[in-house]
């Protein structure tokens, strides 16, 4: 798909991470000892991160963090994510939240692929009638900006959950800050440093289940 000019992005959200500031500073790590977290904390409030992850390229493009996470805020996300290359086709990889299915995101589609067919009305006819309906709107084969929708219970299958697995031991884990500004920041500096340092596709190993039969 690279070779193709395609982008392929694994997208999903990641909510209620706490501004956590430790009462005091963690022990040191000493001689076959683990490190020792304080565990008396003051919460700062808590934000949400819309991360893509590029699967081609293996790196995270266009974070968006925010105290929500709204329809209306995934939407402009991937109309930020879209903005990247404009021209391009763009296949979303996400799962069935309704957010994922909205009135916005059938129209931000819409009008960016010059899709000019009535859209009926939310609830009542045509495209944005309902999740379903929309669903199958914005998973259309033949749009340049799509969406693939894992089934329920799946979440492994979507690749941005391994990077937020990386995020929360490496970083979210032993993290001390003393306001949602400071943390934002730390999480952008952290994006911005392992796509410098350690950026690269995942390699899937899961080869299915075994048939015990």
């Amino acid at each position: 798909m690279l070779e193709q000019g395609i982008h392929l992005i694994s997208t999903d959200e990641m909510t209620g991470i706490q501004a956590l500031e430790r009462l005091f500073p963690n022990k040191r790590i000493k001689p076959k000892q683990v490190e020792k977290i304080e565990f008396e904390y003051e919460r700062h409030g808590t934000l949400s991160l819309i991360a893509n992850w590029d699967v081609a390229r293996g790196k995270v493009v266009s974070p968006f963090i925010g105290p929500t996470r709204t329809e209306q805020d995934f939407s402009e996300h991937i109309q930020r994510t879209i903005k990247i290359d404009e021209k391009a086709e763009w296949i979303f990889i996400v799962d069935k939240l309704n957010t994922h299915k909205s009135e916005s995101l059938v129209k931000l589609v819409a009008e960016s692929c010059g899709i000019t067919i009535d859209l009926g009305r939310k609830g009542k006819e045509g495209i944005l009638q309902s999740m379903d309906s929309r669903a199958d709107f914005l998973s259309d084969e033949s749009h340049r900006i799509r969406f693939v929708y894992i089934p329920k219970h799946t979440s492994w299958l979507n690749q941005i959950e391994c990077w937020f697995s990386i995020l929360v031991r490496r970083l979210l884990k032993r993290i001390t800050v003393r306001s949602t500004e400071e943390l934002s920041q730390k999480i952008l500096n952290f994006i911005d440093y392992f796509n410098q340092h350690f950026a690269k596709p995942f390699v899937w190993k899961f080869k299915g289940f075994k048939d015990h039969n």
